[in-house]
């Protein structure tokens, strides 16, 4: 074939894909093109699906096989995979055994614990877990802590390296035995013209230093800004809080990620051990728990209920540890994140969902390398609405206006209570997806991805959008009804919205 006519033929071809591209940004309601261009966000940095769950093919798609970044978004993916893998009543457990004989309360010997990756065991699930050890005749244990963190084989992580951040709870690291999300309290006390920093729970052999200094004109709003807490590279059992402190603020929380999982479950063991009377004499040390039956075997709340606390307030922490429980479950202990994301993406595909855009780390969103396409997040949130877990899976997301990470977005919008999203966000990345209530009741998937500089601005787009799909428009006339009353809650008042 001669040169020229290759050429006019290639030509043509972009042409012909450059006007079904305009075609595409056309059919996109003004409103949200026009919201975008005033964010400084191009469309094509944007992708778009629409999807009525009773139509074959969607209203809106744009952008639709673009690998995007999805940020916390991602966290559909893993609890997706997880109730279907797992089931909605899988329950984590906490093994301990007593090595070594138990007479008149006292256990003459060592405490072994090993964890299976619970990340449920919150301050109040670890009372409970105390609780049924002293029930078993243990009030006091005379030998060591033995931690055994062999169900999980991860790499040496540094919180830190994500964003500089290494306190941030939303960096906290996962482990085999994790207390309280691996976060530590302290609070900040002003005591005449210092601030005192202490502990919720006794830290012993860790020294806490305050240089903030009481600013009487600061206002209190914001003080989070103003405070700075740092664990010295010379020191790392200390805790370092500066800046400024407004006066008006009286007595303050701050909770943060400082040690390692072990640490902190043998910090938040031995600190509530001690409130209830108990006494541990010997050190906490790693090692591996016996090859028999535990004396007692702590079992988590079932998965529907880790999963609304994952989803509504996107906790990363439960999400790793999930994710990792995944890989373990499908392919043996001990759990890593290569068999995480093995698990992860065999579950979608064995349902439909295509994968060959799907870039897994740790499940989480918390990545800078995770990626996904809105085509195949359309194509999870619609199987998930064909399922016979669809309620368990939809419930667990926040609802607009009304609670978890969407309580306050969106308010005063006749999108509050109507819509059931789970939300994105990172340094320039910003996402949306679940499901929508329309108008006349009826329900349609949605996801929007952002991957831009100004991404964080792009809310009013995302409102744009939404208010549209709300409306009703993304149903065609005549199209079925399906009974909400019978897989989704009510949705509550205008009025109840707003408070």
């Amino acid at each position: 074939m001669p040169f020229a006519r290759i050429a006019s033929q290639f030509f043509a071809g972009l042409l012909i894909a450059g006007l079904l591209v305009s075609v595409r940004a056309a059919e996109l309601p003004a409103a949200f093109t026009d919201a975008l261009k005033q964010a400084g966000i191009p469309l094509d940095h944007v992708a778009v699906v629409v999807q009525p769950l009773d139509e074959k093919t969607p209203l809106l798609s744009h952008n639709a096989e673009a690998a995007l970044n999805p940020a916390s978004v991602m966290k559909l993916v893993t609890s997706f995979a997880a109730l279907h893998q797992l089931g909605p009543g899988y329950a984590w457990r906490t093994d301990l055994w007593a090595n070594g004989t138990i007479e008149g309360g006292v256990l003459n010997g060592d405490l072994v614990v090993k964890g299976y990756g619970d990340p449920t065991l919150t301050l109040e699930r670890m009372w409970l877990l105390q609780r049924a050890l002293r029930a078993r005749g243990v009030h006091h244990i005379r030998g060591s802590l033995v931690l055994d963190l062999t169900y999980f084989d991860l790499p040496v992580i540094d919180p830190g390296a994500f964003d500089g951040e290494p306190l941030a709870v939303y960096n906290a690291a996962p482990g085999a035995l994790v207390a309280n999300f691996n976060a530590l309290t302290v609070r900040l006390k002003p005591d005449g013209n210092q601030v005192l920093v202490v502990p919720d729970i006794a830290l012993p052999g860790v020294a806490l230093t305050s240089q903030l200094e009481l600013d009487s004109r600061m206002e209190c709003n914001g003080w989070k800004n103003a405070v700075t807490p740092f664990v010295p590279v010379e020191q790392p059992l200390t805790l370092v809080v500066s800046g400024r402190y407004p006066r008006g603020c009286g007595e303050q929380v701050l909770t943060l990620s400082l040690f390692e999982p072990a640490a902190t479950f043998d910090f938040i063991f031995r600190g509530l051990w001690a409130e209830s009377g108990g006494t541990l004499s010997g050190p906490s040390v790693a090692g591996r728990a016996p090859d028999t039956e535990p004396l007692l075997r702590f079992t988590s709340e079932p998965l529907t209920d880790a999963l609304t606390s994952l989803n509504k307030y996107s906790n990363n922490l439960m999400t790793r540890n999930l994710f990792l429980t995944l890989g373990a479950e499908a392919y043996g202990a001990p759990a890593t994140l290569e068999k995480g994301a093995r698990a992860v993406t065999a579950a979608l595909a064995e349902r439909g969902i295509s994968t060959r855009k799907l870039v897994l780390e740790n499940g989480s969103g918390l990545s800078r390398i995770e990626r996904i396409s809105a085509t195949t997040l359309s194509q999870l949130l619609g199987a998930a609405y064909r399922s016979p877990l669809f309620a368990e899976f939809e419930s667990a997301l926040p609802i607009v206006a009304i609670d978890g990470t969407l309580k306050r977005r969106f308010s005063g919008s006749a999108l509050a209570g109507h819509a059931h999203l789970k939300t994105g966000s990172l340094r320039d990345v910003s996402a949306l997806a679940g499901y929508v209530y329309t108008v006349g009741d009826r329900l349609v998937s949605f996801v929007m991805l952002v991957n831009h500089g100004n991404a964080r601005h792009s809310e009013a787009a995302q409102r744009a959008l939404l208010e549209w799909v709300q409306l009703g428009n993304a149903i065609p006339l005549g199209a079925q009804t399906r009974d909400r009353s019978l897989f989704a809650e009510q949705a509550p008042s205008r009025e109840g919205a707003a408070r």
